[in-house]
């Protein structure tokens, strides 16, 4: 009996440090894949020595993958002129790489699969209702401007789907309502993190490597540190997340931003223009074991998100005790408890401040213990090897009904 084979399509590489919550819900079902299945990627390369269009075996997070890049794609934390999307859907029309199972993490390269054989399972990581149809950056997505478009499209192309797994509670009730033939295929999936990589310190060590992060910054030593980490892209409203620092106004709070993207270059002016040289740190894109180790010494993370799924920075952050505060869209207030962290109810400048200000000044009120008590139904493990588990024993039916 062969092997289950998982196709993974992805437009990225996951041995860089690629930003995004899709990227790491990859990471983590290639990483906690069982022995019992073969796992494909088929992805992107930025290094010009790498043939495209074949397989190549390597490894990743101590697993066997099978890897074949379609494009060349130099940073895939920064859109390009032609979105990487449709290069991506272009140059998969060229293959046929059906397999037992697919799964997929945007609609438009399913073009390419309408005929494959196999078992197809679509993830949606944000509210699409909002993403599409949001007027607040116009640049945000390109189906924005096209809104029918996208919605004719993903008629014509769900019904390929064996499942639809949604992280965004609106999201699923969204499709269930709008395609009520394949309602029994959409569930809920919840979104992870990675418990071998993030988890909390001890209060005194936790102290000890903030205060050495802060020497190492040539902060003083008293400082307390607000982290952001993602893609700086305008759903994340980094901009607005800057303008808050300066309406925090406080010299002891120093903000991270751990992330890159098409709007880094108009962040870095916005912090220029406030004067917040000294009170903002961007440190680019980091891999998840430094992000992890951020996330242990910083005092809150936050979020200014014009939408969202369930973020999965907001699992970690919270898996290392870490509070945090957040606009009001996507999952991310329906899981946070009042101990845990502040959900903002206006989008200003003004309110992001004064709940960060709040939790930065009173870390007694968002206790380490709380934090994690939110967090621990998502550890990776349990979440992907239950997906994994359903995934075989449908496999070992099929196989059983072919004998």
């Amino acid at each position: 009996m062969h092997k289950p084979v998982l196709t993974i399509f992805y437009q990225f590489n996951p041995w860089n440090a690629t930003i995004g919550g899709i990227q790491t819900l990859i990471n983590t079902f290639i990483k906690y894949a069982p022995s019992e299945f073969t796992v494909r990627l088929v992805g992107t390369s930025n290094d010009p020595s790498v043939a495209l269009g074949k397989w190549q075996e390597a490894e990743f997070a101590g697993r066997e993958l099978s890897f074949l890049p379609l494009l060349k794609l130099e940073n895939d934390n920064v859109r390009g002129l032609i979105p990487t999307t449709l290069k991506y859907t272009t140059a998969l029309l060229r293959q046929h790489l059906a397999s037992d199972f697919m799964h997929f993490y945007r609609l438009e390269p399913t073009i390419a699969t309408l005929n494959w054989s196999g078992e197809k399972t679509l993830f949606i990581q944000n509210d699409i209702k909002a993403q599409i149809t949001s007027a607040d950056d116009k640049n945000a997505i390109l189906w924005r401007r096209f809104p029918e478009a996208y919605f004719a499209l993903e008629r014509l192309l769900i019904g390929q789907f064996t499942q639809i797994f949604s992280c965004n509670s609106d999201s699923l009730e969204l499709y269930r309502k709008r395609y009520p033939k394949v309602g029994d295929r959409v569930a809920f999936l919840k979104n992870t993190f990675d418990e071998e990589i993030f988890y909390p310190l001890p209060m005194e060590e936790r102290d000890r490597q903030r205060r050495n992060l802060a020497k190492k910054l040539g902060l003083a030593e008293e400082t307390r540190f607000v982290l952001f980490a993602g893609r700086l892209h305008p759903q994340k409203d980094p901009l607005l997340l800057v303008q808050a620092i300066a309406s925090l106004n406080d010299p002891n709070i120093h903000l991270l931003i751990a992330g890159d993207g098409e709007l880094a270059n108009q962040v870095r002016a916005e912090i220029g223009q406030l004067g917040l040289s000294e009170r903002v740190t961007m440190l680019g894109a980091l891999q998840q074991r430094e992000l992890a180790d951020l996330h242990r010494v910083c005092n809150v993370l936050v979020l200014t998100s014009i939408f969202e799924g369930l973020p999965f920075v907001v699992l970690e952050a919270l898996a290392c005790g870490t509070p945090v505060v957040t606009t009001r869209t996507g999952e991310t207030p329906k899981l946070l408890s009042a101990d845990s962290g502040v959900v903002c109810e206006e989008r200003t400048p003004t309110c992001i401040a004064d709940a960060l200000r709040k939790v930065v000044l009173h870390p007694e009120q968002y206790p380490v213990t709380s934090c994690m008590r939110n967090a621990q139904p998502y550890a990776a493990r349990t979440v992907i090897n239950e997906v994994y588990s359903q995934m075989w024993q449908r496999w070992e039916q099929r196989v059983l009904s072919y004998s």
